[in-house]
């Protein structure tokens, strides 16, 4: 963070804290006694006298049950944490894990049982552009692709070109669950193992 842009953050702390405080209805006589920071350095951080230390914002933001960098309103750049917003398609609900746009896609994918008598049709297969790893962590995900029907099970994986016509389906009386890597541009995987016995 250059240091112009870490200034402005540091100055916007004491008006974030006030408006912080106020909207929880708190006194700063009450939060000195939760956080055991003196009356008057509360008053001087908020009215941005008082310059904000680590040693001032743990304990605030352990009171206030808030990240360090939401009490400081650090910049959503700097936060490794993804905040994944559910979608629903065909049925399914997806869950994104990446939030970039280029490169590996990677999603968990809930998928609810299928009616007993439609279990055993046979799938509509899609192709298109991309390359795709699974991972099943819980229940049983139906494969079809091409001219292969395989069942997947919780800890088995299974990649392939997504040129080749393939489709998903739950096999089991429960919802399946897994994690899906997917390439657009046909991005492949790249797993690697330390050898053992060195």
């Amino acid at each position: 963070m250059a240091d112009e842009d870490l200034t402005e953050v540091l100055t916007a702390v004491g008006p974030r804290l006030r408006a912080l405080r106020r909207t929880r209805g708190t006194t700063l006589s009450q939060l000195s006694e939760t956080t055991g920071i003196s009356l008057s350095t509360l008053s001087r951080l908020e009215s941005g006298q008082r310059k904000p230390t680590l040693e001032l914002l743990l304990p605030l933001a352990k009171a206030y049950g808030v990240q360090l960098d939401e009490l400081v309103g650090a910049p959503a750049t700097g936060d490794p944490r993804v905040h994944p917003r559910p979608f629903s398609r065909r049925g399914q609900t997806f869950i994104p894990l990446t939030r970039y746009l280029g490169g590996l896609h990677a999603y968990k994918l809930i998928m609810p049982p299928r009616p007993q008598d439609r279990r055993d049709e046979p799938l509509e297969q899609r192709v298109h552009e991309g390359y795709e790893w699974l991972y099943v962590l819980s229940g049983r995900l139906r494969l079809a692709l091409g001219e292969h029907d395989l069942v997947l099970t919780a800890g088995e994986a299974a990649e392939f070109d997504t040129r080749t016509p393939h489709g998903f389906a739950n096999a089991g009386d429960q919802p399946v669950e897994f994690l899906s890597l997917f390439g657009a541009q046909g991005e492949r995987l790249h797993v690697r193992a330390r050898p053992t016995g060195t």
